[in-house]
């Protein structure tokens, strides 16, 4: 009889402990399968924890712990789905980040592998039918057999559907002449890129840094440079030489439209070895690349966030380029941070961990200050190429915005008039996709909210829906007002499908086209939009974030900002720093060939430091002026944060559990920490959940962490209150 101690699919903490379960089939269990079982009378999905052997039977083992044994449904795995390294970072993971083991499991597989129910209906492994010849003789064949027979002989192993038809190719078959066998059918082929016949030279700022990387003694290595510098090269020449030394590369990217080009810089230096995955590949796709990165036969993987966890092994380094974007971090269960996860991932193999950015993160930064982390510098662009000249538009003067317009100035107008007609290329940056902000009725102010988490609902224009960024709540635009049934209603604010509508009214011979969240949703749209735009089949990009890091687009000479301080009115500790670092990118993007660029920034806080500084490019300035503040109101990287999540569809309930907790924290840790809240999130119900936040400060989380694991598990679950725990967030 094989004891199994099952971890069950459900991400809860109440729930973040083994059950036991018996098997007595013939298969051997090993650790780190799936099992099917009947929990609470629901078939649930369950990942094999530990197994024991046991002389007795059912009944005595239940006898003698106090307890019924229920049997395992079904095996569903014989080889564990995690190599040893990769199950030992799932542990650390879900301890550093105080999550469920298997909310990290299910982060970590592809939707075939994760340890849920949903993981049956995956794709699984799809394979063609092909023949090869085993007798060449042809005596006796009709003249279709001998065509067919020659064909296989002349090209080895073929397709069966190539060689012939049905009847001919099974009468061979039948006759001895050839055989089938099943082969693995390719669902996922990355594009075939020319080798590049030899790389380009680095230059002198580009080898000190590959040398200051490659002799650092630190396993982590900031390496800033300027937008332009050549951090790529950087890459493929590390990347180079530690597949030399036999070992294997781990490259991230943090936006998916950023994967298509790495690929291909990939590519065309290591050809054949690259693999990759991000969300973008269909879940067949992924599951095929998973495997193939499994069996070692890709020894370089290029993705996004979750990338991190490839089954790659023997890994010498993991690159995270533009590694301060907020994307990197997961916003729900388990909570990760892929730079955090690589550098657990690299003290296993010894490896070297490159954090790659013109505008670091403040908790990468100061590391790296304090030597914590190695450092390498590229304070120039390629070739001495100048930094774009910046302009800052006041749009609080109105006198300098196109007749009844809200949304660009005179200038800006201008400015991309004048490069339409020099046949050079513009991007354009307004951080809001949709085509209008929200909704209101003119007549008694009602704004239409999300039904199941509250916040405002935004209009698109091109499929005439109100939609919800956070949830993907969907509705018809309203004719009538549900609250007095007006018919005015009004579209307030805009987005980037407003902006290419109003552009195509100022240029209407120019060929715009859009990149943001919504386009993104069409499968491989990212990849070809930024394709067509690079080979100049557009002459404006407009688009949000997204397209505001890491591009390289030659011919763009002019990039605008339509609202480039829209981020400083969140209520968030970081908008400061990602406002910062979002005009730093985008005034990056102009001027990165050989003709000087010019980027325009419209705003309503024309001085305010961000937006001056971020036109300058000036980093360091910024940084010394924003951790005065972060040391002032006890924020990173002075201090840790850990967010707890309650919610309950009581909300007095909810309240309660929180300030509850937040008792028992001051009471137990006193000046350790600082506990704010319990505070109202922005999403302050969804669906039928109240929700409410703590947000913890200090400065000694390795003290604190176990004491709150135990509390969390103690209490969640108890009540209809459940927690969650957010360590290290971005905001709360």
């Amino acid at each position: 009889m094989q004891i199994l101690s099952v971890l069950i699919q459900h991400s809860k903490m109440s729930l973040d402990r083994t059950f036991s379960y018996l098997y007595d089939g013939p298969e051997q269990v090993v650790p780190g399968c799936r099992v099917l079982v009947s929990f609470h009378a629901q078939r649930v999905m369950g990942y094999v924890e530990k197994v024991e052997f046991s002389p007795l039977s059912a009944e005595e083992l239940s006898r003698i712990n106090g307890f019924d044994f229920a049997f395992i449904s079904d095996l569903i795995d014989k080889e564990p789905l995690l190599n040893e390294e990769l199950e030992r970072l799932c542990d650390e993971v879900a301890e550093y980040y105080l999550a469920p083991k298997i909310s990290v499991l299910q982060a970590m597989l592809p939707a075939s592998l994760r340890p849920s129910l949903s993981s049956l209906r995956g794709p699984k492994i799809a394979y063609e039918k092909w023949v090869e010849i085993l007798d060449a003789d042809e005596t006796g064949l009709t003249d279709k057999q001998i065509e067919a027979l020659r064909l296989v002989a002349a090209n080895g192993s073929t397709l069966k559907k190539e060689a012939g038809t049905d009847a001919i190719v099974n009468a061979l078959i039948k006759k001895g002449k050839i055989r089938q066998f099943l082969k693995e059918k390719d669902r996922f082929l990355i594009p075939e890129y020319e080798k590049e016949k030899k790389p380009r030279e680095l230059t002198l700022a580009q080898n000190e840094a590959v040398s200051t990387i490659l002799n650092s003694e630190k396993d982590v290595v900031l390496l800033q440079g300027v937008t332009g510098s050549g951090k790529t090269e950087v890459y493929l020449k590390l990347s180079e030489e530690y597949l030399s030394r036999g070992q294997n590369i781990l490259m991230l990217v943090p936006e998916i439209s950023l994967t298509p080009i790495m690929v291909e810089y990939f590519s065309r230096r290591f050809e054949g070895n690259v693999a990759i995955l991000h969300s973008e590949l269909t879940p067949a796709e992924k599951y095929d690349e998973y495997r193939r990165i499994a069996k070692g036969e890709a020894r370089v993987v290029v993705g996004a966030r979750s990338a991190v966890f490839a089954p790659l092994r023997n890994i010498g380094l993991i690159i995270l380029d533009e590694e301060h974007v907020e994307s990197y971090k997961q916003d729900n269960l388990p909570y990760y941070h892929a730079r955090e996860v690589a550098i657990m991932r690299a003290r296993h193999f010894g490896a070297k961990v490159v954090l790659g950015s013109a505008t670091p993160s403040f908790e990468t930064k100061a590391r790296a200050s304090r030597g914590v982390y190695g450092y390498a510098a590229l304070t120039r662009r390629i070739n001495e190429r100048a930094l774009p000249k910046t302009q800052i538009i006041d749009l609080r003067n109105r006198s300098v915005m196109m007749p009844r317009d809200t949304v660009f100035s005179r200038i800006l107008i201008d400015a991309i008039k004048q490069r339409l007609e020099r046949k050079e290329q513009v991007i354009l940056l307004i951080n809001r996709r949709g085509y209008s902000s929200y909704v209101t009725c003119a007549n008694c102010g009602h704004i239409f909210t999300c039904p199941s988490c509250h916040g405002n609902l935004t209009y698109h224009r091109e499929d005439e829906l109100l939609k919800c960024h956070h949830c993907g709540y969907v509705v018809s635009y309203p004719n009538v007002c549900p609250s007095c049934g007006s018919e005015k209603i009004m579209r307030v604010g805009f987005g980037t499908e407003r902006i290419v509508k109003v552009l195509q009214e100022y240029l209407p011979s120019a060929r715009i086209t859009r990149l943001d969240g919504d386009v993104g949703k069409v499968r491989k749209k990212v990849a070809s939009t930024l394709a067509e735009f690079r080979a100049q089949e557009y002459d404006i990009l407009v688009g949000t974030q997204m397209i505001a890091k890491g591009h390289d687009f030659p011919n763009v000479t002019l990039v605008g900002l339509v609202l480039a301080d829209i981020g400083l009115s969140l209520p968030s500790f970081r908008a400061t720093e990602t406002t910062f670092e979002l005009i730093t990118q985008a005034v990056g993007r102009s001027g990165r060939g050989e003709k000087v660029g010019d980027a325009l920034i419209q705003s309503y806080n024309p001085f305010h430091y961000a937006v001056t500084l971020g036109a300058k490019q000036d980093y360091e300035a910024f940084y010394v002026k924003e951790m005065q503040q972060r040391r002032i109101t006890k924020f990173p990287p002075y201090y840790y944060l850990i967010a707890l999540h309650f919610s309950s569809k009581d909300e007095t309930r909810c309240i309660r559990a929180s300030v509850e907790f937040k008792e028992n924290l001051e009471q137990k840790f006193g000046n350790d920490l600082i506990c704010v809240g319990p505070v109202v999130p922005y999403y302050a119900v969804v669906g039928l959940f109240h929700k409410r936040s703590l947000l913890i400060k200090t400065k000694v989380p390795a003290t604190i962490k176990p004491y709150l694991a135990d509390l969390v598990h103690a209490l969640s679950g108890k009540g209809g209150i459940d927690i969650e725990c957010d360590v290290d967030p971005l905001d709360y």
